[in-house]
């Protein structure tokens, strides 16, 4: 059995061991981080996986959604060497996960959606213990528990944390060494809004030092935030690949804007209604709802002007990542 010095389990040594994964070359550019290609994995009858394909560039933050069983957390598995799959390729960094996996693996943070904790040992003795799988020195692991709210309880053990400290904790753990990649899998999970707050400022600040993250998460606000890119799978397959905008231009979804007067008056509906090609209006009590083309914006606000309309409030809002979400995982 592989165990430290501490006498517990050595998990990355024992994860190398057991883990045989198949798989075939794998083409990288040199501005990619990950790169699958054709990804197939089975479970009995069931694929989980159905020949995905997609590429993280390096330095970006990459949201990767889905519906529950959409095969996220297996695509995150596989990136990890963690479990087998049937066909296709996977590189981290441009080393091949089959043929340079321990090497390729190096480079990278993970958190996992549960994560798990050593609980007879404290919160500094976990850190030390998983700097040292890492082979990372000098950390200021004092520091680093401040940083992440969790200053006070550094000589605490972990079974007497709560679910937002040990996920806290993970997330210290995950960064140990700056990794060139962060895997993290529902990394605001458990935690309250300034602790999800926190987490965001995190991403942010390793992405600004060059850090390449890889984010699943079903906090779609959270992912709209912080992603420049997003990745959505459904049923085993991935449906779109882009930046949330373009998205939402594929989709031809349009803004909503929402105008609040002082008074409708019916000559203000009626030359609501005249104008043409607007995809919705809604009228209620004082206040006007249209989906519409951007350039048709100037018109609406024009027509109530003309009609003789007081408008007190003016509101845009823009498709958000629901929206696309919700329109490309629809059956």
């Amino acid at each position: 059995m592989f165990l430290n010095k501490h006498g517990v389990l050595n998990d990355t040594i024992y994860l190398r061991n057991i883990f045989m994964i198949r798989g075939v070359s794998v083409n990288s550019s040199h501005d990619s981080m990950i790169t699958v290609q054709g990804l197939t994995k089975e479970y009995g009858t069931q694929t989980a996986l159905d020949t995905i394909s997609f590429q993280v560039r390096k330095g970006e933050v990459f949201g990767f959604l889905g519906p529950n069983g959409a095969g996220k957390t297996t695509t995150i598995k596989a990136i990890l060497g963690l479990i087998k799959y049937k066909q296709g390729a996977i590189a981290l960094n441009g080393l091949d996960i089959v043929k340079q996996g321990k090497l390729a693996r190096e480079v990278v943070g993970y958190l996992p959606e549960r994560v798990a904790m050593y609980a007879n040992l404290t919160a500094i003795q976990n850190l030390q213990f998983f700097s040292e799988l890492k082979k990372v020195s000098e950390v200021d692991f004092d520091g680093l528990l401040v940083e992440y709210g969790l200053g006070d309880v550094g000589k605490k053990k972990i079974r007497e944390f709560s679910k937002g400290m040990v996920q806290r904790l993970g997330m210290a753990q995950a960064i140990l060494g700056s990794p060139k990649l962060l895997i993290l899998d529902e990394p605001s999970g458990g935690l309250d809004p300034r602790g999800v707050r926190l987490i965001r400022e995190k991403i942010r600040a390793v992405k600004k030092n060059g850090t390449t993250v890889f984010l699943s998460s079903h906090i779609l606000s959270e992912v709209q935030a912080v992603c420049d890119r997003i990745g959505i799978i459904h049923k085993g397959r991935i449906v779109a690949e882009d930046s949330v905008s373009v998205l939402g231009k594929k989709l031809d979804l349009k803004p909503r804007i929402t105008v609040q007067l002082e008074s409708i008056t019916p000559a203000i509906k009626d030359a609501i209604y005249a104008i043409k090609n607007l995809n919705t209006i809604e009228i209620s009590g004082n206040t006007i709802e249209v989906v519409c083309n951007a350039e048709q914006k100037a018109l609406v606000i024009l027509a109530i002007a003309h009609a003789g309309g007081n408008i007190i409030n003016l509101q845009t809002e823009e498709p958000s990542l629901e929206e696309v979400f919700i329109r490309y995982t629809e059956d």
